[in-house]
């Protein structure tokens, strides 16, 4: 297979992985690879997305935001 015909698979600098199970429940959010923290809303991810110089249009963009175990909604 060459690269031209393999699947492409973005890398995005934002992810956002699954629920921890906690009081109040938070995810653990990375940007360019790095654990910078945990997540309790959407609105914690644009701050941090904010912070780090990252402009997010779309949250459901998969070239910008990665959600694992869930999406922008999921936080229980």
């Amino acid at each position: 297979m060459t690269e031209s015909a393999s699947p492409y698979i973005s890398r995005p600098r934002i992810m956002v992985l699954g629920v921890q199970r906690a009081d109040p429940p938070f995810r653990i959010m990375e940007i360019d690879g790095e654990v910078i923290g945990e997540a309790k809303s959407v609105t914690d991810v644009l701050q941090a997305a904010a912070a780090f110089g990252i402009t997010v249009h779309d949250l459901d963009d998969p070239d910008v935001v990665r959600w694992v175990g869930g999406d922008k909604f999921t936080w229980h």
